[in-house]
């Protein structure tokens, strides 16, 4: 079989409208980019390519996310490191960041602070964009900080990272002009009714809200006001309800 042929075998197995995804498992196992997929499509797949591939599919088809079985996705442009038991970072969040970099046009020195940072994939963004001369990152997952870290290296970042409950940890000798957060905000009940890509396989701890869904937004912002200089910003990604 050449590669053409798997591409369009792989997304024969994975169902409808599956070739974007067939093609960046391919470009995964097989460690080339969408231009040498193309140029190379006549090219033959080698035994361990297609073993690997199998095991892909297999965990595609039990509902995994595809993030997690390439272990890697963007945001913003950037590349992110995914694993399991870390939040993947997705487009919608994208939003957050925009409307954050808008908002800190203008500051000097900018001192920044993201709350559950998960992956990371918030702060590092902001402070690649310039935007950001300190940037510090807070979770309560030893798992997310190590993701995050990994992604901090990987993106050339300067971030610093703290293991807090909150604000716990959180030295209140600095003040920040911008503390940003995609917090838990699904409630507890409505859990059940997510798709299972997310219900089965995301990190709990990263999506249950509480009851109503606005424990962490409480939380934060009661607390968040001792760590914002005057007119300093708080950021928040919301559900849709």
């Amino acid at each position: 079989m050449v590669i053409s042929e798997f591409v369009r075998e792989t997304a024969k197995q994975l169902g409808d409208n599956a070739r974007f995804e067939a093609e960046l498992m391919v470009m995964s196992v097989m460690k080339m980019d969408r231009t040498r997929l193309v140029l190379n499509g006549k090219l033959p797949v080698m035994p361990q390519h297609t073993y690997r591939m199998n095991k892909m599919i297999e965990r595609r088809k039990k509902g995994e996310p595809l993030q997690y079985i390439l272990g890697e996705t963007e945001f913003m442009s950037l590349d992110f490191f995914v694993r399991e038991g870390v939040l993947i970072p997705r487009s919608d969040t994208e939003i957050l960041v925009e409307e954050s970099l808008k908002r800190l046009k203008g500051v000097n020195n900018a001192h920044v602070l993201d709350m559950c940072t998960g992956s990371g994939c918030i702060i590092i963004s902001i402070f690649l964009s310039g935007m950001a001369d300190r940037a510090v990152a807070v979770d309560y997952s030893e798992k997310a900080l190590s993701v995050a870290k990994q992604n901090a290296s990987l993106n050339n970042a300067d971030i610093e990272f703290i293991y807090s409950d909150l604000f716990e940890n959180v030295s209140d000798d600095e003040t920040f002009d911008m503390i940003v957060s995609n917090p838990p905000y699904i409630e507890t009940d409505e859990i059940e009714t997510l798709s299972d890509e997310v219900r089965l396989f995301d990190p709990m701890m990263a999506l249950d809200g509480d009851k109503d869904g606005l424990k962490f937004y409480r939380n934060i912002t009661e607390q968040a006001a001792g760590y914002l200089k005057r007119g300093g910003w708080l950021m928040y990604e919301i559900g849709c309800s």
